[in-house]
This record gives structure tokens, C-alpha cells and sequence, in this order.
């Protein structure tokens, strides 16, 4: 019998539960994998603390993994038994020895790409390409601000960015944070402990400001992320970190430049399995390239059994970059 990870009440990383499950037979258009390597993503802290509240209890948790396919149902055309695939967006679950995953959702993971790099990199690699390439396509020679350059989504960005020959300034935490995004490709950093961020973003664009500020924070940098815009830039608010933006005064866009903002999500980009699969050769061709590299740090593999220990780690904003699950 399969193990997972699992919930049976919201709250902190301690109500993550080590249980063995019944894995249900996959419908007509179902696989099921075996997991190899399971990405760790913010989004999955939401879920278990209820801010993103499940329907259902107990719940398991995760969505991104990397895997071989085991069997599929009847209908399935994608892919076959014995693939090498990656996969985001599934029905919750995957922090698991085993998940079922839709075929739509599932994507041939190439041979020059591991199991652990395809993990750490492919929920972040498509987050980041639908924010860089859809929802304000970068340009060669734009400046942007993106908050939380040393994470995850975030050092991915930095490289994508330098690739398409933009500017990227970077917010962080610490000195060594900085180092992580300057190595991948941010142009400057800024210590949001330490300085003013609207003020070192005028004074890094001589006084120009930015276009776009993407900003997976939330309700700690809302206003700073605002005073960054042009008139008329666009505020790309993807994430809640520090908690959700609430109580938002829609005239404070007006008085700051007739400001746009957009929260938009991966699958309101990323819906289709054609529209998969080609943000997947986007992001798999940059790899291969060795424009985006995503390294994971030994600190950051967990055994699956050890969620709770990996949650306390990414919540404490303790890690650089990807965390992985290794069943």
C-alpha cells in the first residue's frame, strides 16, 4: 500500500500526517505515477493552513512532481507505461509514493532533464513563463521589479529574464540572498530589511521607475510595489507570502498614474494540454540550453515522510531556490 502526506485539519506545519492511502483506479483519461521527485511550492503552505481552504478532509497536499508512468486508463493517448513525465497542476495529492494525474495535465519529461531538476523547476519554470511571456511580455532592454528573487520562482525569473535581454531588479532578505539573484541574472538587488524599495528603484532607473513589478509577497509590499510603477505600469500580483492584499482603496491607482493590476494564476494561462505544451518546449529549451539552471541544495531534499520539516524550512524563509520530496 502507497504512502502519503496528508491532512485532516488547517493549521501549521505539525498537522502533516505520514499515512498509507488507498490509491483508487485511474478513470479513462487517468495515469498513475510513480513519484521520483515531488516539488515543494508556497502555494502547498496556502492549502494546509487553510487560507486556500479544502472542501474535504482529510486532504492530501502538492500538485508538481516528476515520475514513470505506471499504468494508464483505457483512453489514455499522451503517454504510456514506462514514460518519464513531469507534471503540475494535478488534482491535489502528489506528496505521495504514487498519484493519478489527468493526461491533460502530464507532459514527456526529456532524457537531457532529471526527475529532480524537472521538479524543482517545472510549476516555478511555467509560473515564470506565463508571467514573463503573457501576462507583460518582457522585452530586450525593459526594466522590471520582481520580489523574492532568491526564491524559487524567483531565480528562475532572474535567468529567464537575463535570456530575453531584460533588466531585472530583485527584492531579498539578506546579503547572501542578494549574491543567489545577482549570480542568476538580476541586474541589482534590493534589501527590503534595510532600504527603501521605492526609493532604490528611482534611483536604479534614474528616477524613470518601472513598467511592471511582479510581486508574490502580498500585503507587506503592495504600497512599495505601487510607488515602483509608471504611470500607467502594471502591478502583477501573484502570490500572498506575507498574507493576502485586502481592503484595496481602487482610487490609489488613479492617484498613483492611472496604475493596472492583474492577480492572475497559472491555470487562467496554462489551461489547455496544447497550451502545456508549449509553454513546457519554452521552458525544457531553456534548460537543455543551460540559460535557466536549478540547482537544488542538499539542505533542501527531504524524505517525503519529512513535509512537516520541509514546510517549517520554506515558511521561515530559511531556503534559496527549490525544495524537493524524494519518496
Amino acid at each position: 500500500m502507497p504512502k502519503r502526506i496528508q491532512y485532516s485539519r488547517h493549521g501549521g506545519p505539525e498537522v502533516l500526517e505520514w499515512t498509507d492511502f488507498t490509491l483508487p483506479d485511474p478513470g479513462d483519461y487517468d495515469v498513475v505515477v510513480e513519484n521520483k521527485a515531488i516539488g515543494i511550492n508556497y502555494i502547498d503552505t496556502y492549502f494546509r493552513s487553510g487560507l486556500y481552504p479544502s472542501p474535504c478532509l482529510p486532504a492530501g497536499l502538492g500538485t508538481e512532481a516528476a515520475g514513470v508512468v505506471l499504468r494508464t486508463g483505457r483512453a489514455v493517448s499522451r503517454v504510456s507505461a514506462g514514460d518519464r513525465v513531469v507534471y503540475a497542476q494535478s488534482a491535489a495529492g502528489a506528496y505521495s509514493e504514487q498519484h493519478i494525474v489527468h493526461q491533460d495535465r502530464l507532459v514527456i519529461l526529456p532524457d537531457s532533464i532529471s526527475y529532480q531538476q524537472a521538479a524543482a523547476s517545472f510549476l516555478k519554470g511555467l509560473t515564470v513563463q506565463y508571467l514573463l511571456r503573457q501576462t507583460y511580455p518582457v522585452t530586450a532592454g525593459e526594466t522590471l521589479l520582481f520580489h523574492a528573487a532568491a526564491g524559487g520562482v524567483g531565480l528562475i525569473a532572474c535567468q529567464w529574464a537575463k535570456a530575453l535581454g531584460a533588466k531585472l531588479i530583485g527584492t531579498v532578505g539578506s546579503a547572501e540572498k542578494a549574491q543567489a539573484a545577482k549570480q542568476a541574472g538580476a541586474v541589482a538587488t534590493i534589501n527590503y530589511r534595510q532600504e527603501d524599495i521605492a526609493a532604490r528603484v528611482l534611483a536604479l532607473t534614474g528616477g524613470q521607475k518601472v513598467p511592471v513589478v511582479y510581486d508574490s509577497v502580498g500585503n507587506d509590499s503592495w504600497e512599495a510595489s505601487l510607488d515602483c510603477l509608471q504611470r500607467r505600469g502594471l502591478m502583477v500580483s501573484f502570490g500572498n507570502s506575507s498574507g493576502p492584499v485586502t481592503g484595496v482603496n481602487l482610487g490609489i491607482l488613479n492617484q498613483k498614474g492611472s496604475l493596472f493590476v492583474t492577480r492572475p494564476s497559472l491555470s487562467g494561462y496554462i489551461t489547455t494540454a496544447s497550451e502545456l505544451d508549449a509553454a513546457s518546449h519554452e521552458l525544457f529549451t531553456l534548460l537543455a540550453s543551460g540559460a535557466i539552471k536549478v540547482p537544488v541544495a542538499e539542505s533542501q531534499k527531504f524524505a517525503l515522510k519529512e513535509a512537516a520539516l520541509a514546510h517549517r524550512q520554506l515558511e521561515s524563509r530559511a531556503t534559496q531556490g527549490s525544495s524537493l520530496l524524494i519518496p
